[in-house]
């Protein structure tokens, strides 16, 4: 994600590049991956090795990948007509010259440019959120955890939008990496006081159905991994590339408004529909 803003710096337009930077956010990173594979695989797709099982996860998160990008065009036109309103340039995409590849100063710059300068930031942001975490989970006021408490006060909110009090918990603390959320849920349900993570597909699955988990769930927390603010180092990211906090707090907030809304019109017309049914 941090090489796709930085890609955004040949667009000449400061309008049109903060336009690139606030929307690219609403297509899934490699750190959310996973997790919509994992949900699709256990309450849409069916555990399974099979063909038929594989094609409807695969279809099922492209189905989200599709929604993110139609956001991305959506939300660029919205933002082009509103807060970054403005006439557009054209783009001249000017093709550098071609030499020889270097391939230790490739390397070079790949270790130390790249590697360690976003492993550093994630670590600065990690490991005290890190302590924040087992804090939450360690340590009781009465017989209730801080985490529970928090889950607990979460809960009416998370019901509007399909979802419960941990999960919306999970997603708040997973913000320095997205990869911590479904580690976080696991945690929550099993009253751990560390983060938990199984690789047993089938295993994870019944820990969520057990804890409430149904069709509409996953659904909703599908759209929600795909639609919330984005991870720790992305936003330090934008806020280098914006030089501002404005636009790094709309890098925040839209796509959470965004998941939030379309969560609760889920939730919504789906509670409408089983109604009608009965």
């Amino acid at each position: 994600m941090q090489q796709v803003f930085a890609g955004c710096r040949i667009i000449q337009s400061k309008r049109e590049r903060l336009i690139a930077i606030l929307t690219n956010v609403f297509v899934p990173c490699n750190g959310r991956f996973p997790f919509l594979i994992t949900i699709s695989t256990i309450f849409i797709s069916g555990i399974g090795f099979s063909f038929k099982n594989s094609l409807i996860s695969t279809i099922s998160v492209l189905v989200v990948v599709l929604l993110g990008i139609m956001l991305t065009l959506i939300m660029s036109k919205f933002l082009s007509k509103t807060l970054l309103r403005g006439e557009s340039s054209s783009f001249i995409l000017e093709l550098p010259p071609y030499r020889k590849p270097q391939v230790k100063k490739i390397l070079i710059r790949s270790i130390f440019d790249r590697t360690l300068f976003v492993l550093g930031r994630a670590v600065s942001v990690a490991a005290p959120a890190g302590i924040i975490l087992w804090i939450f989970a360690n340590v009781n006021i009465g017989n209730i955890s801080i985490l529970t408490m928090i889950a607990n006060f979460l809960e009416p909110f998370a019901n509007l939008m399909g979802l419960d009090g941990y999960i919306l918990t999970a997603f708040i603390l997973g913000l320095p990496a997205n990869e911590i959320v479904l580690p976080i849920i696991l945690m929550c349900y099993m009253q751990k006081g560390t983060l938990v993570n199984l690789e047993d597909t089938f295993k994870i699955g019944e820990i969520l159905i057990q804890n409430g988990w149904t069709l509409l769930t996953a659904i909703n927390v599908m759209i929600f991994t795909l639609l919330h603010f984005p991870c720790s180092t992305t936003l330090i990211t934008i806020k280098k590339e914006t030089n501002s906090w404005k636009w790094t707090f709309v890098a925040f907030v839209l796509p959470t408004v965004c998941g939030i809304i379309l969560c609760m019109f889920t939730n919504a017309i789906w509670n409408i529909g089983s109604y009608l049914l009965v």
